[in-house]
């Protein structure tokens, strides 16, 4: 996993909890689509269904990609 540069004066940056639709834990970055963020990292732990690949997660995002696109930054998984 690469590491993941925190401006922490952003504010539109932040470090969220997720339910990360992942068909692999391999990868490091994820697009919009792919990510649900949700309130806690409680809800984020009761939010995993391994039959839907949905795996929690602390993401750091979202950021634009160089093709335009949303993406959320794999901080680590719960």
């Amino acid at each position: 996993m690469p590491h993941v540069i925190i401006d922490p004066d952003s504010t539109s940056l932040a470090e969220r909890f997720a339910l990360i639709k992942a068909p692999s834990k391999r990868r490091a970055r994820f697009p919009e689509g792919c990510v649900t963020l949700v309130e806690s990292e409680e809800a984020a732990r009761a939010g995993r269904d391994q039959t839907k690949k949905l795996e929690p997660a602390v993401v750091y995002g979202p950021s634009s990609s160089s093709e335009s696109q949303r993406l959320y930054y794999l901080v680590r998984w719960l």
